[in-house]
């Protein structure tokens, strides 16, 4: 068998459609842990083959990936077509298809469509699968993929109110955008986005919450529209990128301006049919108007679906979006000698190995199952999934060229997180909603200009462990420096934000 990258484009072509493969490295998954991966590995090892297999016709590559920081980046995400890899990288070859299985000791992996690939080295990069409240309802959607989140605009047409349960960062920027309807946001917490921050930064947004914007005009970018070509249907595609929300319209029936409830300390108990509705009685909760104009809802009975939340309540919608997180997808293949972690994910150690030689995971598909840093933990990120796919190329490089194992840097030193909400720019840090900290052991320093900037740091014996940075803050810096060198401020401590204390002359 001839390594892929050794043949030309019409022997390609023949290749992957043979019963028999062979890659020096194969990586599985074309989201942004995989993607990652596999242009690292081309990087490294430009005269080795290979392959990256994966269920969806399109895969998603980081651009306009900005270093803020030593460890903060930002950056882009955009959906190519397969072919988009192999043009950039000679020794790239990209295979749509899903995996089934491995054979460890003889490193071969099968594949759904029969076909055998034979590997020194493969990265498990198999992403995570959305919670669903109701599985084969189609009143109940789960947001995950660019598809999904197409149908979910489709849906959106027609609605008059939507439930969206969940407290992360997509229902998060679900309801932000959602316009023209009503939203009846149902979380487990006592605010929102607690996920991310607490009840105070949960305040900062409140207006912003309320808010009933213009739809935005320009599109996002989809693989369709940069080649030209539409991907098919019906395959499930990688985890949204950290900009997704960004040019999709989410607009509803548009009756009537958007008004959006929350129940708070709840969760979903039932959804209830009307036939189910009408037979149990049941009387429906009146939606709060937060706005004036938007009558002529609550009159309505002809809900197609009701939600019974865990606090009494009962509303009727005409849509749910299920947005509770994901479940990795550890499980999708047959490999009895993986050892999974706690959260299911596939156990990994620092140099993201797994329990079976020659085989690494990387992005929400593993467990972070070393001894880690006292400032970093593992959240299912996009930034994370970037930062884990390509150090597991690294390491796989590493071990292919009969290297040690590489040094870990400051990336798994701290938690570190850049993102949008609202509108604001938003950056988390170290423990920034006090992980791991005591209680009685932990202060906090605020400040808040509303409508502008939040920012609260958390300071443990003297020194830095945390820090929610919300608006153009140009705190993020000092901050990252204080947190990764651990400095005892002392005094200074108290006045970090101060105006009129300059951090850099004490480092001076």
């Amino acid at each position: 068998m001839k390594y892929l990258m050794e043949s030309s484009a019409t022997e390609h072509a023949k290749e992957l459609r043979s019963a028999d493969l062979q890659a020096t490295f194969v990586v599985v998954g074309g989201g942004i842990a995989g993607v990652s991966c596999t242009q690292q590995l081309a990087q490294l090892c430009p005269t080795d083959s290979i392959l990256l297999v994966t269920a969806s016709p399109i895969v998603k590559t980081a651009t306009n990936i900005v270093k803020v920081c030593r460890v903060m980046e930002s950056f882009e995400v955009e959906e190519r077509l397969l072919t988009y890899l192999e043009k950039q990288h000679h020794n790239v070859r990209v295979l749509q298809d899903v995996l089934v299985s491995l054979d460890a000791d003889s490193r071969v992996a099968t594949l759904k469509s029969r076909r055998t690939v034979s590997y020194k080295s493969i990265c498990l990069c198999l992403g995570g699968r959305p919670q669903l409240l109701a599985e084969g309802n189609p009143l109940v959607l789960g947001v995950r993929d660019t598809e999904t989140v197409q149908a979910l605009q489709e849906k959106l047409k027609g609605a008059r109110r939507v439930a969206v349960v969940g407290n992360g960062g997509i229902a998060t920027e679900l309801v932000h955008e959602i316009q023209g309807c009503q939203v009846l946001w149902a979380v487990r917490q006592d605010s929102i986005g607690a996920t991310f921050f607490d009840p105070g930064a949960a305040q900062f947004f409140m207006p912003q919450l309320y808010s009933d914007r213009d739809a935005p005009a320009a599109p996002s970018r989809r693989a369709s529209e940069i080649e030209g070509e539409t991907p098919s249907k019906g395959v499930p595609g990688s985890a949204l990128g950290p900009d997704w929300a960004s040019g999709c319209v989410m607009l509803g029936a548009g009756a009537q301006k958007k008004t959006v409830h929350v129940e708070y300390s709840c969760e979903v108990d039932e959804l209830l049919t009307p036939e189910q509705f009408r037979q149990r009685s049941l009387t429906e909760t009146p939606f709060p108007q937060q706005q004036q104009g938007n009558t002529g809802v609550e009159a309505i009975m002809d809900w197609p679906l009701y939600v019974l939340l865990t606090n009494g309540t009962l509303f009727g919608c005409d849509l749910v979006v299920s947005a509770t997180g994901v479940t990795p997808n550890a499980d999708s293949i047959d490999v009895p000698q993986l050892r999974l972690g706690a959260d299911g994910g596939i156990a990994v150690d620092e140099h993201m190995r797994s329990s079976v030689d020659g085989v690494y995971a990387a992005g929400d598909a593993c467990c972070a199952a070393w001894a880690r840093s006292e400032l970093w933990f593992q959240m299912r990120l996009w930034g994370q999934a970037r930062q884990m796919g390509d150090w597991a190329a690294h390491c796989m490089a590493a071990e292919h060229l009969g290297q040690p194992p590489p040094m870990a840097d400051a990336r798994f030193d701290l938690f570190s997180h850049v993102t949008r909400f609202f509108g604001y720019r938003v950056i988390l840090l170290g423990l920034f909603n006090g992980q791991g900290l005591d209680k009685d052991d932990h202060r906090a320093l605020v400040r808040i200009t509303p409508n502008t900037e939040f920012v609260k740091l958390l300071l443990q014996g003297g020194r830095l462990k945390g820090a929610i940075l919300v608006g153009e803050t140009d705190l993020e810096e000092m901050c990252e420096n204080l947190l990764l060198d651990q400095l005892d401020l002392g005094p200074l401590a108290d006045r970090l934000l101060d105006p009129e204390v300059d951090i850099d002359d004490y480092f001076d």
